[in-house]
């Protein structure tokens, strides 16, 4: 028995989106330009790339199943992702995109039993196993990761991110609630 399953998954998943679309509707249109750095994605892409990354995850543990993952081609799964995150899209398709996207991986999700989330996967390097949970926790992982880097663009926007916000005004309510 487990005690993370598929419910506590999507959960989490939609935890994390949820935060994702708050940043994006957070940050203007006119922003989704911008370019932290050379080489690096504009904020717009960077959505487009968050919206639509755990289609790798869907693709390898929801269409195939895969018990391994040698053999995949993940030059050809990097080239059309490629191409769909370059694709031009306005504020509003780009939220649409991450709502609709994340929803049916997390409904997707949470239909997970126990057995599945325990099966383990072989890496590419032939060597490596890990779980189909470990594994699809990497989904919410990945946005994280990337959902941090535009909470710091933000800060570089003068925006202050809704999280620190959010914090800010728990620590008022607290102290105030000392006085």
């Amino acid at each position: 028995m487990t005690a993370y399953s598929g419910k506590e998954l999507a959960s989490a998943f939609r935890t994390v989106r949820k935060n994702t679309v708050q940043v994006a509707e957070d940050i203007p249109e006119s922003q989704y330009g911008h370019v932290a750095a050379p080489d690096c994605r504009t904020v717009g892409r960077m959505l487009t790339h968050i919206a639509i990354s755990q289609r790798f995850w869907d693709e390898i543990h929801r269409k195939q199943q895969r018990t391994t993952m040698q053999g995949i081609d993940f030059f050809a799964m990097g080239e059309r992702a490629d191409v769909e995150e370059s694709k031009p899209r306005s504020k509003a398709e780009i939220l649409e995109l991450l709502r609709t996207e994340g929803e049916d991986f997390a409904a997707w999700l949470e239909t997970l039993a126990p057995e599945f989330l325990a099966e383990m996967v072989t890496e590419g390097d032939g060597k490596t196993v890990k779980s189909r949970l470990e594994m699809l926790l990497g989904a919410k992982e990945h946005e994280m990761h990337h959902r941090a880097q535009l909470m710091l663009i933000e800060r570089q926007l003068g925006i202050v991110p809704h999280l620190t916000r959010q914090r800010q005004e728990r620590i008022a309510q607290l102290r105030a609630a000392r006085a």
